[in-house]
């Protein structure tokens, strides 16, 4: 099977134009809902139906073409594979786009190449991956696997408009449901957004697992007093503490594992003003890692940290975890199926893992699942700069379509 390189990129370069930043050679803005939203939608669809697809949109706006050839069995489960398009506010061209664009360039090499598979297989675009605007990510694949109903997804508001609204104001409000159960296996191409393969100068990362992520909320409340009046000594400052916080949660990362990460990424301080020292501080804090007992370890040590500043410091704090996802391996049988293909086409793999949270999280936990990474220059992502060299696009869409190949046999 030969990829058209040129085929590829002109798909993603044309869908990078739809919201695309003034001032930025490459970059995007895409929000579900939106103009750019829309056009990007509508763009992919006359793809699908020009390589002879049969095109289906859900009620929650997900995109599916489905490919069943004379070979395929009409009845058989379908493998798929997609990613998204939609972005975050001035973010690159190749996250989602190149997962969705690669899939549909592999069913076209197929087709040019006369392979004849038993299974149909789909290329799908979910809704609202990043979620920049109606949830919190991950939305058409939540709906897809069972995880959010139909109704509860429809009514999700960004305070001005419902979802419901936004997809029916686009023409991409569809019918009944996504259902990826249904599916045989589920393979997703992206771009690394690290430097592993960069460093190592493999152009294809086979993913082993999927980070787990936990959000966990935090309160930490001092006295609000006279910035010029109050000795230091008779402060109960708010932020002094949860600055020791941030840099407890720092260092548990780092001393934890190599695969761990710790983030307080938010702080809200009140009163805010200059010479007034802070009463009150609310943060966000992201953990991470592919080890479930990593990410518990951390959360304790956060915790910890919290008892000794309430001991030391007089403050008083609350601590809540809202949100839990374990982490994900990925199907053995997915990823021999693309290994395999890059070894019978000469293209070298690393296994590593997603740091990041994609769609393919949910679809393994009702199929057998697997992710391939392109490398990213210097290890940017979600900002202008993003980029992936055409070659390396092409090669890790060759290894995709050698996969899908192989799954849909």
């Amino acid at each position: 099977m030969e990829i058209d390189g040129e085929r590829l990129r002109t798909d993603i370069e044309t869908t990078g134009e739809f919201g695309a930043l003034e001032d930025e050679e490459h970059g995007r803005t895409v929000l579900t809902g939106t103009e750019a939203n829309r056009r990007a939608r509508e763009y992919f669809v006359e793809r699908l139906e020009d390589a002879g697809l049969d095109v289906r949109v859900d009620a929650v706006g997900n995109i599916a073409g489905r490919w069943t050839p004379e070979s395929a069995d009409p009845d058989a489960a379908a493998v798929a594979a997609g990613s998204h398009l939609d972005s975050v506010p001035e973010g690159g061209i190749f996250d989602g786009p190149l997962g969705v664009y690669s899939a549909l360039e592999a069913v076209r090499a197929m087709q040019d190449a006369g392979v004849e598979p038993t299974r149909p297989v789909e290329v799908v675009s979910f809704t609202e991956e990043e979620g920049q605007r109606f949830a919190s990510g991950l939305l058409g694949s939540s709906v897809a696997v069972g995880k959010r109903s139909v109704a509860d997804a429809l009514a999700l508001t960004d305070g001005r408009t419902t979802l419901a609204d936004a997809l029916e104001s686009m023409g991409f409000r569809g019918e009944g449901r996504l259902d990826a159960s249904e599916w045989d296996s589920w393979l997703e191409l992206h771009v690394e957004q690290s430097r592993r393969l960069e460093r190592a100068d493999v152009p294809v990362g086979l993913v082993t697992t999927i980070t787990g992520i936990t959000h966990c909320d935090v309160t930490v409340r001092g006295e609000a007093n006279h910035a010029g009046a109050t000795p230091m000594d008779e402060r109960t400052d708010a932020l002094a503490a949860a600055s020791e916080f941030v840099r407890d949660v720092e260092r548990g990362a780092t001393e934890i594992g190599e695969t761990t990460v710790g983030t307080v990424g938010k702080l809200d301080v009140r009163p805010n003003a200059t010479n007034v020292v802070p009463g009150t501080v609310e943060m966000s804090v992201d953990i991470r890692d592919v080890s479930y007992d990593a990410m518990n370890e951390l959360v304790s040590r956060a915790e910890e940290s919290l008892s000794r500043l309430e001991a030391e410091r007089g403050v008083e704090t609350t601590f809540s975890r809202g949100f839990d996802l374990q982490p994900t391996e990925m199907s053995e049988r997915c990823r021999r199926a693309v290994a395999e293909a890059g070894e019978n086409t000469g293209i070298e793999t690393l296994d590593l893992h997603s740091g990041a949270a994609h769609d393919t999280m949910y679809v393994a936990g009702v199929t057998d699942a697997a992710m391939l990474f392109a490398p990213s220059r210097d290890g940017i992502s979600h900002n202008p700069g993003e980029w992936t060299a055409w070659e390396d696009c092409a090669t890790a869409t060759r290894a995709l379509a050698g996969g899908l190949a192989s799954l849909a046999h």
